[in-house]
């Protein structure tokens, strides 16, 4: 606890790298590139979008910008459940917006 107060951004990252450390034995990631990680907490408002549709809650996210590429990854089940390529619009112009697709 005392970790996380005092550097809440060292501890997010330790928890980054050993997601990766894990998914990349299940898959080749990325590399150079530390992905943004977030966490699956309400899979019904998720299932419209089929990235999501067999997500559970727990399962995690990481999204690589700099790769364009998205990994749906099962804590639970230990495995990738999808993979799609990410299509980020031009935030120069305003008009910036973030979709993912499965293939």
């Amino acid at each position: 606890l005392h970790q996380l107060k005092a550097n809440p951004q060292a501890v997010a990252k330790k928890e980054a790298e050993a997601l990766v450390a894990k998914v990349s034995r299940l898959i080749l990631l990325p590399e150079g590139e530390t992905p943004t990680v977030a966490t699956v907490s309400d899979p019904e408002v998720l299932k419209k979008q089929e990235f999501f549709a067999k997500a559970q809650i727990g399962d995690k996210v990481l999204i690589f910008t700099t790769a364009k590429k998205a990994f749906l990854y099962s804590v639970t089940m230990d495995k990738i459940l999808e993979v799609a390529p990410l299509n980020i619009g031009d935030a120069k112009d305003g008009k910036g917006t973030t979709s993912s697709t499965s293939n």
